[in-house]
């Protein structure tokens, strides 16, 4: 079998997380098995299907590396083929229209509830004769269609990740709706289960990868290929991913959609590292940290949980930690000169800002941690309580005010690390103080702060603009 996989996503929103982990999994396994990959939008919903949505889902797609191999389907191109369908089950006695009233289906849905039973459509109208059904027409009622599901009916299908599935017609809440409301002359909008199964087909997918959340839309669907007579694509349906508190990730838990996660800071392959691990067991002697690209030859559904995954901040940040780290100073201040530019910011030189990078990259956990790590080298920081206190003893002034006289007989853009190093040996002696003190004096007058990256090559980066010279005499 040719392995045909496909990612279904609507434009209702931002790529979220999870649609993003189920377009790794098809990704991965068409990889695997020398298939393709393909992307259907399902924009169907007009009120809701937007445009910059769609472009939010391409964009997050190819930045997570993942790139589909036939121009993507468009859903809402093929509503009259659907209709198409639909006629034919209703033709063929698989479908009927309903006329039941919403006032109708509250007030039963209400005596359900009461009698303790779950909600469930009574197919009150599965066999209306044709003057009962003119009679509706005439009080100007607009019909659903509705698939008929027999409560007798069992649906099975061996799922890659599941094992054997069964469910009974009965528990699927009656006869299905496949068409919103429309004058009975007129078939309506189609819907979810509907549209699938024709696409899926159209498509020829032979594979159908999604969420756990699907399991009921399964056992419906592949009773619409069976009344079809189309053939009937394998299924795996993926764990749910959980929040913190066992619960499935939503937009209350903060972040969710992969642009949210880019505009953190999160890179690209530590998003799709981290995604893969979602739900995804590593085999043994396999580091958890990889490429997407390095593990698709051993990608397995055998090695996919059942159970929920849970998401794990600390496992995202270290993953992403390792990938800055990992990166040569040149690739590092690529990404960043932009975000500096953003902020107005702008190197004297390619040599000091590789310097600079080479500075805070080891201590940095997010992309946006170097933009925040380098703002004292291009602007001058506020005084903290601990700076300010610092600054606040008698010593330190006269530390700095040594400091300045020797920083103004020297040639800023040829002070070292030799200099700086050979400055504090002079002021520690000349001025019979503790080194410690002679270090935090600088540290507060340069940054404001007694925290920061090594301060010997900081300060040296900061005497190529002057700015050390500025800072210190501002407590003099």
């Amino acid at each position: 079998m040719k392995v045909r996989v496909r990612l279904a996503p609507s434009p209702t929103g931002t790529l979220h997380l999870g649609t993003a982990r189920t377009a790794l999994f098809n990704w991965l396994f068409a990889k695997k098995e020398g298939g393709t990959f393909l992307l259907r939008i399902e924009d169907t919903d007009i009120e809701r299907s937007k445009e910059e949505y769609i472009k939010n889902i391409y964009e997050g797609l190819q930045w997570l590396g993942i790139n589909w191999d036939e121009s993507p389907t468009i859903q809402s191109e093929r509503v009259n083929e659907h209709k198409q369908i639909i006629k034919t089950l209703i033709d063929e006695g698989f479908a009927y229209k309903c006329y039941a009233s919403e006032n109708e289906l509250d007030e039963m849905r209400e005596t359900q509830k009461k009698n303790g039973l779950a909600p469930k459509y009574d197919n009150r109208h599965r066999n209306l004769t044709q003057e009962q059904e003119a009679e509706f027409i005439n009080e100007g009622r607009e019909p659903v269609i509705r698939f008929k599901i027999s409560d007798q009916k069992l649906i099975s299908w061996n799922d890659l990740i599941r094992g054997k599935m069964t469910w009974s017609g009965k528990d699927l809440g009656g006869d299905m709706v496949i068409a919103r409301r429309a004058p009975a002359d007129l078939i309506g909008d189609p819907l979810y289960n509907l549209v699938v199964v024709a696409d899926d087909s159209a498509m020829q997918i032979s594979h159908v990868i999604r969420g756990e959340d699907h399991l009921a839309n399964t056992a419906k669907q592949i009773l619409i290929y069976e009344a079809l007579n189309l053939n009937i694509p394998v299924f795996a349906h993926t764990p749910l991913i959980l929040n913190s508190e066992g619960k499935k990730l939503s937009k209350r838990d903060g972040v969710t959609s992969i642009s949210e996660f880019k505009k953190m800071g999160y890179t690209s392959e530590a998003m799709a590292n981290y995604m893969t691990l979602l739900g995804w067991s590593v085999p043994e002697g396999i580091n958890e940290r990889f490429k997407i690209s390095e593990i698709s030859d051993i990608f397995s559904f055998k090695k996919v949980n059942k159970a929920s995954a849970k998401f794990d901040w600390d496992k995202l940040n270290w993953l992403n930690s390792q990938v800055i780290h990992e990166m040569s100073a040149q690739t590092l201040l690529e990404i960043l000169d932009p975000l500096f530019k953003e902020n107005g910011w702008y190197l004297p030189n390619q040599e000091w800002g590789l310097h600079l990078v080479n500075l805070i990259g080891p201590s940095m956990v997010l992309i946006n941690d170097g933009v925040n790590q380098a703002k004292p080298f291009f602007e001058e920081p506020e005084l903290s309580y601990d700076g300010k206190k610092q600054l606040g003893i008698k010593e330190s002034k006269v530390i700095l005010k040594f400091i300045l006289e020797k920083l103004e007989n020297s040639d800023a853009a040829l002070f070292s690390k030799d200099d700086a190093v050979d400055l504090i040996k002079h002021v520690t002696k000349d001025c019979n103080v503790k080194k410690g003190l002679v270090m935090k004096s600088i540290r507060a007058a340069l940054f404001g702060t007694l925290n920061g990256p090594d301060l010997i090559q900081s300060w040296v980066l900061l005497s190529r603009f002057s700015k050390d010279r500025t800072r210190i005499s501002r407590f003099i």
